[in-house]
């Protein structure tokens, strides 16, 4: 079922050994170019018509008011509402914990007050298409919402009959969105960053998606605020040793099998037992999956397991991979949790699957994907914000720091910037003599 890849006695550099999920047939990037530069130019004439190509419906409005999602909260289920309330209250509460305070520092006559400033407008991509994805409109609208962000739009592919699934819109109503926008794909980010007639444009743009949505935001990345996560297909890695139930392995290698293609599914174990009993519960549990097609491709393009020498071994794997989700059932996972340098988010244990972190743990579900997390983490309410100051400074700060700041000045050979600390020096001169 998984293809191994054994790497075992290898000394070859990971980088050359490994392989890595692919963006698909054809050139996306110009795909996306060309849909950017269509949206830019004919605004919502080209939503509607990429949304009819793309998604095989045309909306008879681009705009979805509040009080449309606050009567498809009352069509829910209530079960699923409270689900909704539950989610909502946990990822609320571990984001008011991130809220920076104004700081103040002083010192030798300067006194520098600092603290994060939001944005005015963020737009919010939640996926569609395969499934409604209600959670990832709490993922990222209320985190947007705890760090002060005044207006928050989601853009959402619609269903085929044009329509937004009641759930989603639910959702948007919990989290408090202001505008839902019935349009998905690359079009959709264009219309965030350049606005349209129905579409205001956003300051910061965020939220996951497939491989036309990502690289979409890196086209705008500079007009807008993206964050450097490439929040694209879903992946997991799990590490697992002969305690890891192989039930449990399996299925969740298939929770982010089952988001579709593009995707990376792995398992790394230096038992090969473990690899052949979870090969055997996989086979056995996608007999009755609802999903069965979706994970069979993804696990057939990029479903590996990898075998290696010792947990040191596993751990230099995933670090290549840098997975958005790494889930650790093994003996003393939390050890083993402690040395990993690189992954959006890990799961400690066999009773921690990542579709805790999905739904109700509290950090987002909007991590980074292809590598990123390398260099970048979850969404937090700081992709939301930009770092402010003012600075104060009295006469002594003048007398005291004025002469490093000369010194510094005319290394650079830049003489106003000098010059502008000498003038002030001077002043203090003469008001002293006086």
């Amino acid at each position: 079922m998984l293809a191994r890849l054994d790497l075992r006695g290898s000394t070859a550099p990971l980088d050359e050994v490994l392989p890595r999920p692919g963006l698909g047939e054809g050139n996306p990037k110009e795909a996306v170019q060309n849909i950017l530069a269509q949206v830019k130019t004919n605004g919502d004439d080209a939503l509607r018509e990429l949304t009819e190509r793309f998604d095989g419906c045309r909306p008879s409005s681009l705009v979805i008011g509040r009080s449309e999602m606050e009567a498809a909260l009352g069509r829910v289920p209530e079960d699923f509402r409270r689900a909704l309330e539950t989610a909502a209250k946990n990822i609320r509460l571990h984001h008011q914990d991130q809220q920076e305070k104004k700081r103040t520092v002083s010192r030798q006559g300067l006194t520098v007050e600092s603290w994060a400033q939001p944005v005015e407008r963020a737009g919010c991509y939640v996926p569609g298409g395969r499934a409604a994805y209600p959670s990832t409109v709490l993922m990222t609208a209320i985190i947007a919402r705890v760090a002060g962000v005044k207006e928050c739009v989601v853009c959402v592919p619609p269903g085929p009959d044009g329509l937004v699934p009641d759930a989603t819109l639910a959702a948007a109503a919990v989290a408090q969105v202001d505008v839902v926008h019935p349009v998905g794909g690359a079009q959709a980010i264009a219309a965030l960053a350049y606005g349209t007639e129905s579409v205001k444009p956003v300051e910061v743009i965020v939220g996951p998606g497939n491989v036309y949505v990502a690289l979409a935001k890196r086209e705008v990345a500079g007009l807008v605020a993206v964050p450097s996560a490439f929040a694209g297909p879903s992946e997991v890695v799990v590490i697992a040793d002969e305690s890891a139930p192989p039930e449990l392995v399996a299925i969740d290698l298939m929770v982010q099998a089952e988001h579709g293609p593009q995707g990376l599914a792995w398992l790394i174990t230096w038992d090969s037992a473990t690899a052949d009993r979870v090969d055997e519960a996989l086979q056995e549990l996608l007999i009755t999956a609802p999903r069965r097609a979706e994970i069979e491709s993804t696990l057939q393009d990029a479903g590996y397991c990898v075998l290696v020498d010792d947990p040191a071994q596993a751990l230099a794997v995933s670090d290549a991979i840098a997975p958005e989700h790494l889930e650790i059932m093994t003996t003393e996972a939390d050890v083993l949790a402690a040395r990993v340098r690189h992954a959006g988010a890990i799961f400690c244990g066999p009773w921690s699957p990542a579709s805790l972190g999905d739904y109700v743990a509290g950090p987002s579900h909007v991590l980074p994907t292809a590598g990123t997390a390398r260099f970048s983490g979850a969404l937090t309410i700081s992709d939301f914000t930009k770092e402010m100051h003012i600075v104060t400074a009295s006469p002594e700060a003048i007398e005291k720091l004025g002469p490093t700041v000369v010194v510094l000045a005319e290394a650079e050979g830049l003489d106003a910037h000098a010059a502008s600390l000498r003038i002030r020096q001077d002043l203090l001169i003469g008001q002293n003599d006086d």
